[in-house]
């Protein structure tokens, strides 16, 4: 009997050297480095050191990213020895549900896309606005505005100022056909855009401005010995006004993309438990 339980036991001891062969085996790929039971490979490095750069840089690219590797890997493993079960535990957990946040949020994101329009009517707009107008409040000063940027000393300036002041479709004309003569402009006073920017593009102006610039049908002429700015302000909305429409149309539409994303993914999911139910695939035992 203890020559049968021996020569089982030789048996059971060979297969199982035999299956450690066969799994190391099946893994040809080349160890770089080793830190206790964790490896890393040649294949892990390749994509660190691109084409152009020299054996040198790429010894330090190497080396550096060994010796960081190798210091993590020897900070978890005395982490894992010295932090309480219950600690690694709970970062187990977490790593486990980041990890199913990225399937699923993936999963959805991918399926959602599909059936998303980011195109909306105009009323669907307009209405969400005039039913959440509260919510959309000035963050900063707005205005609408045109400027000029010229020389000082160009021989034009009266007309320019004159074809600047009125704006009719003959001044903008006009003003177009001379705009070689001007450093800067901008003739699109349709659009609300911040005093920030405007601080920016007209350099003499600086919040202490502020007053002069929130005035509506303003117009500045800010002179130097060189340079000559005329602005004129069409209309204006100070911080904490009622943001206008066309101002709060972006970020109505990312609500209601937003709102719509929400819905899909809830109507997703639905379906999703329906179908496994139907299918025998999700059962609640009592």
């Amino acid at each position: 009997m203890k020559k049968v339980f021996k020569a089982i036991l030789i048996v059971l001891v060979a297969i199982l050297v035999i299956s450690c062969d066969l799994f190391k085996s099946q893994d040809n790929r080349k160890v770089i480095v080793r830190v206790n039971n964790s490896y890393l490979y040649e294949e892990d490095i390749k994509s660190l050191v691109g084409e152009g750069i020299s054996a040198e840089d790429s010894a330090i690219i190497v080396n550096s990213y060994i010796n960081r590797w190798a210091t993590q890997q020897l900070l978890i493993d005395r982490a894992k020895l010295n932090l309480p079960e219950a600690r690694q535990k709970e970062f187990n957990e977490l790593v486990e549900n980041y990890k199913n946040e990225l399937y699923t949020n993936a999963y959805t994101e991918a399926i959602v896309s599909k059936e998303m329009d980011s195109v909306f009517a105009d009323t669907l707009i307009s209405n969400y606005y005039e039913e959440h107008k509260e919510n959309f409040k000035l963050g900063q000063d707005l205005v609408k505005l045109r400027y000029i940027n010229l020389e000082a000393n160009n021989t034009n300036f009266d007309k320019i100022k004159d074809w600047f002041i009125r704006f009719n479709d003959k001044d903008k004309v006009k003003l177009q056909e001379n705009a070689l003569q001007f450093k800067n402009y901008s003739f699109n006073d349709s659009v609300w855009i911040k005093t920030t920017t405007v601080y920016e593009k007209v350099t003499p102006l600086s919040v202490g401005d502020r007053a002069k610039l929130l005035q509506k049908d303003k117009y500045i002429e800010l002179k130097d010995s060189l340079e000559t700015y005329l602005i004129y302000v069409n209309d204006a909305l100070k911080k904490n006004d009622q943001a206008p429409l066309e101002y709060a149309k972006p970020t109505v539409e990312q609500i209601l993309l937003n709102k719509q994303k929400l819905e899909l993914v809830k109507q997703l999911e639905k379906d999703i438990t329906k179908d496994a139910i139907k299918n025998n695939q999700f059962e609640i035992y009592n």
